[in-house]
């Protein structure tokens, strides 16, 4: 997909102190799911009560952990604007394995950590997969401007959900499971120029940081590929809060 000037300055800015973590996400495929072993202290080693390190742990990337947004009024974005640690997603909802994330390990995550004020989840849209993915996208963002875009979310990736493709008169279906209200400005702004320059937006981001592949997830500046398994995930969120306090207490 052709980039904007934007982009393009956008990837000057990453700058190639990341190239490394655009290797990371770029090169695995929107299939991975086996846990990779991430370096840093296990969660084992966090419950025994290891001291926070002021400096940032192996696969973290200050210019990546400035893409979080922490705007307080962003309705595609859960947790507060102010927590420790923010999670960026960038996935499609025609991909299967973002899916699996959003049910299998996602909820746990809002258990664990959303709800307890030391995650913030930020979702990007960065449909890859064609027509569909783009409507599915602008859709979502169009729920979101009514604040069902969480609810929006979790029926287009229902189980068996995506099979069903996301047409115009599907995406109304989803919008109504939602509990969107008015179905009229749904459908105005899910076609509108905004809806298209939102997630045009959000790729574009992607694209910048060197994504491919969706799922990719940055966890405060690390990249983590694929749906991996809930361990990678609660290791990289504890080691970043560890982080974040050592940071707090230095200052």
């Amino acid at each position: 997909m052709p980039k904007s000037n934007n982009s393009k300055k956008k990837n000057i800015a990453i700058g190639a102190g990341v190239a490394v973590a655009a290797a990371l996400l770029g090169a695995a495929s929107y299939t991975a799911t086996k846990p990779a072993d991430s370096p840093g202290t296990t969660s084992k080693e966090a419950a025994a009560g290891a001291a926070p390190s002021a400096e940032p742990p192996t696969g973290v990337y200050p210019e990546l952990e400035k893409l979080a947004r922490r705007d307080g009024g962003d309705r595609l974005a859960r947790g507060r604007a102010d927590a420790p640690v923010v999670l960026v997603e960038y996935a499609d909802f025609k991909c299967g394995f973002c899916g699996k994330f959003a049910r299998d390990t996602e909820p746990g995550l809002v258990k664990k950590y959303v709800d307890k004020g030391v995650l913030r989840i930020e979702w990007r849209n960065f449909p890859i997969f064609g027509a569909d993915s783009e409507r599915a996208a602008r859709g979502a963002w169009a729920a979101g401007k009514q604040g069902r875009f969480w609810q929006f979310h979790e029926a287009a990736y229902a189980e068996g959900a995506k099979e069903k493709g996301f047409g115009e008169g599907r995406l109304t279906e989803l919008a109504k499971e939602a509990g969107v209200e008015d179905l009229d400005r749904f459908t105005a702004d899910a076609d509108s120029d905004a809806a298209r320059a939102a997630v045009r937006k959000d790729q574009e981001e992607a694209y910048g940081l060197g994504a491919t592949s969706t799922p990719s997830f940055l966890v405060n500046g690390r990249p983590i590929s694929g749906a991996q398994a809930d361990e990678v995930f609660d290791q990289a969120i504890e080691e970043a809060a560890r982080q974040a306090a050592g940071k707090g207490a230095s200052e």
